[in-house]
């Protein structure tokens, strides 16, 4: 007798890497954050991806729409240590990194470490410190390390600077170099929020009646198994025609009209790495076209710079992203 399938049964995937407790992590991170934070879903998967492939993130937003407060809030769910550092136009290299002091009694100078050597660092108003301050975050960025005095100094991991910052346009700004820029695996833009998302939040701090958020918040990840965690997202598999799928949308943006600077081959390296963050928090041990664009935008954000015409004309890069990504096709 012959067998007969359903058209509508499920068809159900078995990962070749066990996936579920990765997954119940990012979940309960979210619903952490979902006690105090209303209507950041993309925000906060985006800082949990960064996390997970030790990637810096810039937050890009007007003042007072809960830029620190959803850093500060997400930091709280690790158990790990955290450090706020506030930049000011007068603020010096040493006085994040630290400084050498003589110590009298053993007659010989002794390193005392600044605010940056913690686990989660926020860094509020990065673009209010000059180009000398900002310049002095390249090493701790990119090598996980600071020289000081013919001395390296290795930073603890998990590792991970989280920085705001006004639009340019604001008073009293400095624009942050490219090369630093290109140190932030994403840049996140955070709006306004919606009338409905406004009337909860509202509502929201009502109902708290002034208790602190951050005692609200519980910590549920360990660096142990942000560890493991780590390592699976590494072991994400990657067809050769989606690394291909990458790799055209990148070098498009290098010689598009439309752009002066394209991404370079850290920003196709960046969408590899939170694309297959993106396909391991949500189950899967293989990247799709689909997490691939997810990842385009806040990877390139920052990374790609318009024309001065086209800047003029009011438009923007997620726009050009955007149209790139459409023109690329999509790998069956």
């Amino acid at each position: 007798m012959e067998e007969t399938h359903d058209p509508n049964e499920e068809l159900h995937f078995n990962n070749r890497i066990p996936l579920d407790e990765l997954k119940n992590a990012v979940e309960q991170i979210k619903k952490e954050l979902s006690k105090v934070i209303i209507g950041q879903d993309n925000f906060i998967e985006l800082l949990i991806v960064s996390l997970l492939v030790d990637g810096h993130v810039l937050i890009e937003g007007v003042p007072g729409i809960a830029k620190t407060v959803t850093a500060k809030l997400f930091a709280k769910t690790l158990k790990t240590d955290f450090s706020r550092i506030q930049f000011t136009p007068d603020l010096m290299p040493s006085d994040i990194l630290g400084t050498s002091i003589f110590n009298v009694k053993q007659s010989e100078f002794e390193y005392k470490k600044g605010p940056i050597f913690s686990n989660i660092v926020l860094i509020d108003e990065i673009n209010r410190a000059p180009a000398k301050t900002q310049a002095a975050m390249f090493e701790t960025m990119e090598e996980r390390q600071i020289t000081m005095d013919g001395q390296t100094y290795k930073m603890d991991r998990p590792f991970m600077v989280l920085a705001t910052q006004n639009p340019i346009e604001q008073e009293g700004t400095y624009a942050l170099p490219e090369a630093q820029l290109d140190r932030f695996l994403f840049k996140i833009k955070v709006d306004y929020p919606s009338l409905e998302e406004e009337v909860l939040i509202i509502k929201s701090h009502h109902e708290r009646k002034g208790a602190i958020a951050k005692e609200t918040i519980n910590s549920v990840v360990s660096p142990d198994e942000l560890n493991e965690y780590k390592n699976k997202i590494q072991e994400v598999i990657v067809e050769e025609k989606v690394i291909k799928y990458i790799a055209d949308i990148i070098t498009k943006t290098r010689n598009h009209p439309h752009l002066y600077l394209g991404g370079s081959p850290r920003a196709s390296i960046a969408t590899l790495n939170a694309a297959k963050a993106f396909a391991a928090i949500n189950g899967r041990d293989f990247v799709t076209p689909e997490d691939v664009k997810k990842a385009l935008v806040p990877v390139l954000n920052h990374r790609v710079i318009l024309t001065p015409e086209r800047e003029m004309e009011g438009m923007t890069t997620e726009s050009v992203v955007q149209m790139i990504t459409e023109s690329v096709e999509i790998p069956r």
